[in-house]
C-alpha cells in the first residue's frame, strides 16, 4: 500500500507545480492523439444535427456506450449517402478533446454504411483494375441497332420490372421478338446464372441486342452485377448489351462493360426501340418526298418526250420531199419489170415458133427450148440484178441527199417564223426570228445582219 502511494506520487506534480485546467486538457488532447491514430469504429447514429454551418454533431452508440462526433462541413459534403438517427455507419475518426467544454469528441474523417464499405471499396478496386485493362473505354463501344427484330432479355421471370419492360416493348416496337434468357439476378447462384445466360445468347446468336438487367434493390441485391467473370463476359460479348441495374442512382460494373447503360428496365426498353409514332411520322414523310420527287422526274421526263417529238416532226418534214421521190422510183422500177416479163414471155414463144420451124425432131427441140429457156431465165436474172444495182444506188444516193446526215456533218437548217426552210439570205428580214436546227437540238436567233455573200 505504502509503495502504491510512493509510486503515485512521483507522478502528479507537487503544489507548487500544479498545472492549468487548459493545461492538462491540452497534455490530455495530445497523449491521446498519439494513443489512438486515425482508426474506423461501427455503431448506430443518435441525436443527428446539422448546424447553420454546415457542420453534423451526433452520438455514434452501440449497446454498451456512445460518444459524441463531428463532421465539418467540408467532410460532410463528401458523404454520398443520407446520415440520419438509427443509420449503421462505420466512420473513420480522430479522437479530440473539445477543450471549452472539456469534452470527449470524435472527428469524423470518412463515413459509409455498415457493411457496404467494404463492398463499396471492393467494387472501387475492381472497377480500377478493370478500367486500367482498357474493359470500359468508347472506342469498344458499339452502336445499337435502330430497328431490332429481335431482343433478348436476360433478367428473373419473377423481376418485377421486366412486366413493364415487356409493356414498353411491345407498345412502342410490336414488331419485335423478346427472348428471354431466365437467370437468378441476386444470391450466390446468381453471377455464374447470369454469365450462363450470357453465354448462351451469344452461342445462339438470334438477337439483335441484348439487354441485362434487374430492378433496384439494396447494394447486397445487386452485387451480382459487378461480378468480375460477368463484367469481363458483357466487355467480350459479341452482340451489343444494354445495362439496366437497379434504379437511377445505382451503378454497376456491368453499367461500365456494356454498350450503352440504362438507368432502369423500363428505361432501357425506350432505348434499344424506336418510337412508333416518330416512325410512321418520318414514313408519311419519306413517302410525301418520294412522291414529290416521282413527280418531278415525271414531269422532266414529259418535257424531253415533247421535245423529241417536236424534233421528230421537224425531221419528217425535212425527209417527207426524199421519201416521195423513194417511193416514185420504186413504182417507176415495179412497172418496168410488171412491163418486161411479159415482153420477155413474147420473145420466149416466138423462139419456140421458130425452133418447131427449124428443128423437125421432138428431142432436138426439147433441147433447144430447154437451152432456150435457160438463157431467158439467166437474162432476166442479170436484168433484174441490174435494176435492183440502180435501186439501191438511187437509194443510196437518197440517202446521202438526206438533211439529218448534213445535219451530222456539222451543218444546219434554217427555218423562218412560218416553218419553211430558208435558202436565201434575202429572204429574210432584219430583227426576223429564225430557228436553226442543229445535229442535236435546236436555236432561236434573230437576224441581226444579212449578206447576199460570205461575211467577212
Amino acid at each position: 500500500m505504502d509503495g502504491y502511494e510512493n509510486s503515485a506520487s512521483a507522478q502528479l506534480p507537487t503544489s507548487a507545480a500544479a498545472l492549468s485546467v487548459s493545461e492538462l486538457l491540452a497534455r490530455a488532447k495530445a497523449a491521446l492523439e498519439r494513443a489512438l491514430p486515425l482508426c474506423w469504429v461501427s455503431g448506430e447514429i443518435s441525436g443527428f444535427k446539422r448546424a447553420a454551418s454546415g457542420h453534423c454533431y451526433f452520438d455514434l452508440k452501440d449497446d454498451a456506450a456512445q460518444i459524441a462526433c463531428v463532421l465539418y462541413r467540408n467532410r460532410a459534403a463528401l458523404v454520398g449517402f443520407e446520415l440520419k438517427d438509427g443509420a449503421q455507419v462505420e466512420l473513420r475518426v480522430r479522437p479530440a478533446i473539445y477543450e471549452p467544454r472539456g469534452s470527449l469528441q470524435f472527428a469524423v474523417e470518412q463515413a459509409r454504411l455498415a457493411g457496404v464499405g467494404r463492398l463499396f471499396e471492393a467494387f472501387l478496386l475492381l472497377k480500377a483494375k478493370l478500367q486500367s485493362e482498357g474493359l470500359f473505354d468508347d472506342d469498344l463501344k458499339r452502336p445499337l441497332p435502330s430497328f431490332p427484330s429481335r431482343i433478348g432479355v436476360i433478367t428473373s421471370l419473377k423481376a418485377a420490372a421486366l412486366a413493364d419492360m415487356l409493356r414498353v416493348l411491345r407498345d412502342r416496337w410490336p414488331r419485335a421478338e423478346v427472348i428471354i434468357y431466365p437467370a437468378s439476378v441476386q444470391g450466390v447462384k446468381a453471377p455464374s446464372e447470369l454469365l450462363a445466360a450470357l453465354n448462351t445468347a451469344n452461342a445462339r446468336a438470334e438477337c439483335d441486342v441484348l439487354v441485362i438487367g434487374r430492378g433496384g434493390g439494396s447494394v447486397e441485391d445487386l452485387w451480382a452485377f459487378n461480378d468480375e467473370a460477368l463484367t469481363r463476359a458483357v466487355a467480350a460479348s459479341t452482340l451489343p448489351i444494354v445495362s439496366a441495374v437497379g434504379h437511377e442512382t445505382d451503378f454497376s460494373l456491368c453499367d461500365f462493360a456494356a454498350d450503352a447503360r440504362a438507368p432502369t428496365p423500363t428505361a432501357a426498353a425506350v432505348l434499344i426501340t424506336p418510337e412508333l409514332d416518330a416512325m410512321r411520322s418520318l414514313c408519311a414523310n419519306y413517302a410525301e418526298r418520294m412522291t414529290e420527287s416521282t413527280r418531278r422526274r415525271l414531269n422532266r421526263y414529259g418535257e424531253r418526250l415533247d421535245r423529241a417529238s417536236e424534233r421528230l416532226r421537224s425531221s419528217s418534214a425535212v425527209i417527207a420531199p426524199w421519201r416521195e421521190r423513194l417511193l416514185r422510183l420504186d413504182a417507176r422500177l415495179q412497172r418496168a419489170m410488171t412491163a418486161m416479163v411479159p415482153a420477155r414471155h413474147a420473145r420466149l414463144a416466138l423462139a419456140h415458133q421458130r425452133l418447131a420451124l427449124v428443128v423437125r425432131t421432138p428431142h432436138a427441140s426439147a433441147m433447144i427450148v430447154a437451152r432456150l429457156d435457160t438463157q431467158l431465165n439467166s437474162a432476166m436474172a442479170r436484168g433484174i440484178q441490174a435494176y435492183e444495182r440502180r435501186l439501191a444506188h438511187a437509194a443510196q444516193a437518197l440517202s446521202l441527199l438526206n438533211p439529218q446526215q448534213v445535219l451530222d456533218r456539222g451543218y444546219a437548217v434554217v427555218f423562218d417564223a412560218a416553218g419553211r426552210t430558208v435558202g436565201d439570205a434575202s429572204t429574210l428580214a432584219i430583227d426576223a426570228s429564225i430557228r436553226v436546227k442543229l445535229r442535236a437540238g435546236e436555236v432561236m436567233a434573230k437576224v441581226t445582219q444579212r449578206s447576199d455573200g460570205n461575211l467577212p
